[in-house]
């Protein structure tokens, strides 16, 4: 029986499933990050209750995590000031790639728990990812290979020199 579903076929991730790739809380790289260099932690913006960093693994160029310092774990256990400002952040994180970047439009969203797909699901995190027309091609299904053309380091200043206050 058809569903209406087209399949995508992908068993190179099925070792994020069964490995069940997850760092310790001592380990989380989310706590870690403001503490560091804003080049080594890809820090882009800091706030009261929250920060914006790069991620490491992006699936396009300028994806932006909002996390807040204190580490917690879902969404119904940030403080209303946490939630305020992970939105105010991200409308500023959306208002500086639109200036940097001319982008068309924007996957926003979070995965809660390990189940939900949360690559680090012990520290809340919501990803802000950037998208253009014709920006996904064969690569990533056919070769596994994202291709990215500017460095992190260098989207990191960019962004992070640029960014966009909201009053």
């Amino acid at each position: 029986m058809q569903d209406g579903f087209e399949r995508l076929w992908t068993p190179h991730r099925l070792v994020y499933l069964q490995e069940l790739q997850q760092p310790a809380d001592e380990d989380c790289p989310f706590c870690s990050a403001p503490d560091k260099d804003p080049e080594d932690g890809l820090v882009v913006r800091k706030g009261e209750t929250c920060f914006v960093l790069l991620n490491l693994f992006p699936y396009n160029p300028g994806h932006m995590l909002v996390c807040p310092y204190r580490h917690v774990d879902t969404y119904d256990k940030a403080t209303d000031q946490e939630l305020a400002e992970m939105a105010k952040l991200t409308q500023e994180a959306m208002a500086t790639l639109e200036k940097v970047n001319r982008v068309h439009g924007f996957n926003i969203g979070m995965n809660q728990g390990e189940v939900a797909g949360a690559g680090i699901a012990s520290h809340l995190h919501q990803h802000i990812v950037p998208r253009w027309r014709n920006d996904a091609n064969f690569f990533p299904i056919i070769a596994q290979t994202k291709a990215m053309p500017r460095l992190l380091g260098e989207v990191r200043e960019t962004i992070s020199n640029n960014w966009v206050e909201k009053a």
